[in-house]
């Protein structure tokens, strides 16, 4: 097993966590379960060896989320899993998912459905990280995802972009000023 991850070690410091609650925060171990969003949003992180976060994956409402390698592959997690707001998360776990898909078409249809939709989504976000500015992945991220924008604190929403939250902040307050200037006419 794994010693324990920095922010495991901190939270207990004040607290005792229960097996799922480490789960939730800490890399190394393996994700038994995956998460679908009801209510509050997520952040889904790995770390360097120098200790910088990037964000993989953010989840708000109707958004499923999990360490899906460790997931599919029930091998142990390389990212950690937090919530970045008070929420409320429905759970199933691998052998609970594999016993539906079985037992129901119409259920064994359905995950397949939402890995699908997963897949595409982490194809889109690639392509836009290998193919856009940073600049163009804020405004692209702004008009496809206005709520997770609104939502995500900078520091989170900047590593999720590949950028600083200084460039994200330099970046919406030129957003900010260029809805404000009026259009001088043109003589």
């Amino acid at each position: 097993m794994h010693s324990k991850q920095p922010i495991i070690a901190y939270v207990e410091r004040f607290l005792r966590l229960t097996a799922e609650e480490v789960m939730l925060l800490g890399a190394g171990f393996t994700a038994t379960h995956r998460f679908c969003v009801v209510q509050g949003s997520f952040r889904a992180y790995v770390t360097t060896d120098e200790g910088q976060e990037h964000t993989i994956q953010l989840a708000i409402e109707n958004c499923w989320i999990s360490d899906y390698n460790s997931y599919i592959s029930q091998q142990p997690a390389s990212m950690f899993l937090v919530a970045l707001e008070d929420s409320l998360v429905l759970r199933i776990s691998f052998e609970e998912e594999e016993r539906l898909k079985a037992a129901s078409h119409t259920l064994e249809t359905f995950f397949r459905i939402q890995a699908e939709l997963s897949a595409a989504f982490l194809y889109r976000r690639l392509t836009t990280m290998l193919t856009q500015t940073a600049t163009e992945r804020y405004q692209t991220l702004a008009a496809t995802q206005p709520l997770l924008v609104q939502r995500i604190p900078q520091y989170a929403l900047a590593s999720y972009l590949g950028m600083t939250t200084e460039f994200l902040s330099k970046i919406r307050n030129r957003r900010v000023l260029a809805k404000v200037e009026p259009v001088q006419p043109n003589f």
